[in-house]
């Protein structure tokens, strides 16, 4: 643990032990910073570990005991990481619950964790429940950060946050060491933490996570990422998410780095820029679209602007290969440093990524040659893998010894290795205590000799670089034999700025085809600057033109992947893939199972009628 004070070791053990110490440490230094109305404002360590204090005092009157379960359902925000660690000190179990899921999915996760307390964010969760509201039967309590317009709603569960958290201020200035002794008894390897799998093949599993698990961890992260107290990390991706747990609680946790809470998920770019965070996680989704803007604000930029663009993004990209290979001469240190003042410096300054010391990219495969194109102008993303039944990383890339197109190494303290079908095992303190109410399941992912069945396949090289090929339940296995990745296909077409989604089918079929899902905002860019006129997605889908645009870029996407791979049919789908139809999952994954069913039509017209 990265500090100018020592700490003592106890309470290092837990989360809400670690919070206990650095509020005694360096309490009047700032642990959060939040975003209201334009305006950025510090919460300091001990008001930090104060406002967890009097939720965790309000839990304990509401009747929450250990084994308890308490959920949230907001937007990142400081009152979501209050209820998570006031949960977690009484050894309750905090839930996080995916802002975006609709009310029977939020019904799901109540029902199945048994919860007691629900802390929901505003008016728009609040409907959610009232929908389910007669079958939440083991919830007791909601309290909502912000009531407007929820106050007539004549729910007696409902408590407004303001007044509970008031109450609970004047009962930690009653108790003030109540919270403390509390802490001090925790178990540190009992279940504080149920976080919820994305559900891709079946219902989401609950994983049952501990402070060991997670402190164990986050030391070996820390240490890679060479992270400390001076750190900044913006937290926007979902929190009930555990890659953004490892940066907005874990990390902070461990390092003393500050958080930052912007305004709302729609100014994130805005709010990247003026936070200018040292450490930045991106799902693959996020960096490319930033690249696809950057792209566009690019075509509709000036000549010599566009020309200087092109040029030194090409460039920079062979140079940033020579770089990895050691063969950097003096031409191209002086080229990087004239494109570095023209083109890179002004791109990472959009980006809010010019003071960015590590930039990661994880929680889904993401392709080599977008990695590439932002090693090309100067943000190195450092790929790493992790999953939830793994405390969420086990595998980094460190910044001064990196491979392009693997995860990285594992982590100190972990084992990996993979089975004789490929399948990629790792074992040690970071694996999960199993899942919720489902013993069967748990069996079936952790073997008897604790190595936990990932399920996905790779190869682990010389150096003892993981490299993921893809999971073991998607492979396509060809009329031909050949056994194929859909996600390498999918990435390979998703480098396009026009293609926000692909599906590549061909199982036992003579070759690869794929639903194409167009990336709204750029391909509309593009029908404007070609005068296409459009109302709609659907519209513009259908648009002769667009499919003209999409065939071109499937080609050109084609030359990444070897003859096998590459796409011979496509069809654009009519409509955009969404969650509340059953197509993504909470964090946006495509539910592969119901792909088929669902657009058998188009599928049947690339294969003949027959189905795929």
């Amino acid at each position: 643990m990265s500090t100018g004070t020592p700490l003592p070791d106890p309470l290092l053990q837990t989360l809400p032990g670690r919070l206990l110490a650095y509020a005694r440490a360096r309490g009047g230094r700032p642990a959060l910073r939040h975003k209201r109305l334009g305006i950025w404002q510090e919460i300091s360590w001990s008001d930090y570990y104060r406002n967890v204090a009097a939720v965790a005092h309000m839990l304990h009157e509401l009747g929450v005991r250990a084994g308890d379960h308490v959920a949230i359902l907001s937007d990142n925000r400081p009152e979501w990481l209050y209820a998570d660690l006031a949960a977690q000190s009484i050894g309750a179990r905090a839930v996080g619950i995916y802002q975006t899921s609709p009310a029977a999915d939020v019904g799901y996760i109540l029902n199945h964790s048994r919860s007691k307390v629900l802390f929901c964010e505003d008016q728009e969760q609040v409907d959610k429940l009232m929908e389910i509201a007669g079958s939440t039967a083991t919830l007791e309590h909601v309290i909502v950060f912000e009531p407007r317009g929820t106050r007539g709603y004549g729910e007696p569960r409902l408590r407004d946050w303001d007044e509970f958290l008031r109450e609970g201020l004047v009962r930690v200035a009653a108790e003030p060491g109540w919270l403390d002794a509390r802490i001090a008894e925790l178990d540190p390897r009992a279940p504080s933490m149920v976080v919820y799998t994305s559900g891709t093949t079946g219902p989401p599993k609950g994983a049952l996570l501990c402070s060991a698990n997670v402190c164990d961890t986050i030391g070996g992260v820390a240490e890679i990422f060479h992270a400390t107290e001076d750190d900044l990390v913006l937290s926007y991706l979902p929190l009930c998410h555990v890659a953004e747990k490892i940066y907005s609680v874990f990390l902070p946790l461990s390092t003393g780095l500050i958080v930052h809470f912007g305004e709302s998920i729609d100014t994130v770019q805005e709010d990247l820029r003026e936070v200018s965070p040292t450490i930045f996680l991106g799902v693959p989704r996020i960096w490319e679209k930033m690249h696809a803007a950057l792209l566009i604000r690019m075509q509709n930029s000036s000549w010599l602007k566009r020309k200087l663009f092109f040029h030194f993004t090409r460039r920079g990209q062979q140079i940033a290969r020579a770089k990895l290979d050691g063969k950097l001469s003096a031409l191209d240190r002086l080229t990087w440093l004239i494109g570095d003042l023209l083109v890179f410096r002004p791109l990472q300054e959009r980006l809010g990524l010019r003071r960015c010391k590590l930039p990661a990219s994880g929680a889904a495969p993401i392709s080599t040659e977008l990695l590439e194109w932002f090693h090309g102008i100067g943000v190195p993303i450092y790929e790493g893998y992790g999953m939830t039944e793994l405390s969420g990383a086990s595998h980094l890339n460190p910044p001064e010894r990196f491979k392009l197109g693997s995860v990285g190494r594992a982590i100190p303290g972990l084992e990996h290795k993979t089975a004789e079908d490929g399948e990629v095992l790792v074992r040690g303190p970071g694996v999960f205590l199993g899942y919720l109410h489902n013993e069967q399941a748990t069996r079936a992912m952790i073997g008897d000799d604790g190595f936990l069945r990932t399920g996905d396949i790779g190869s682990i090289d010389a150096d003892g670089f993981l490299h993921i090929t893809g999971r073991k339940k998607q492979i396509i296995i060809t009329a031909g034999g050949k056994n194929l990745s859909p996600e390498k296909i999918e990435n390979a077409l998703k480098t396009s700025p026009f293609i926000k989604e692909a599906v590549a089918l061909g199982d036992r079929k003579n070759f690869i085809a794929a639903l194409v899902q167009i990336e709204y905002d750029t391909v509309g860019d593009w029908a404007q600057r070609q005068a296409i006129p459009y109302t709609s997605y659907p519209d513009l889908a259908a648009k002769p033109e667009v499919v003209k645009l999409i065939d071109a870029e499937i080609q050109r996407c084609n030359e990444l992947l070897a003859r096998v791979e590459q796409v011979r049919q496509f069809r654009i789908l009519p409509k955009e893939l969404h969650q509340d139809d059953g197509e993504l999952t909470a964090t946006q994954k495509v539910r592969r199972s119901v792909i088929p069913d669902k657009f058998a039509p188009l599928i049947d017209s690339m294969y003949g009628g027959r189905k795929a």
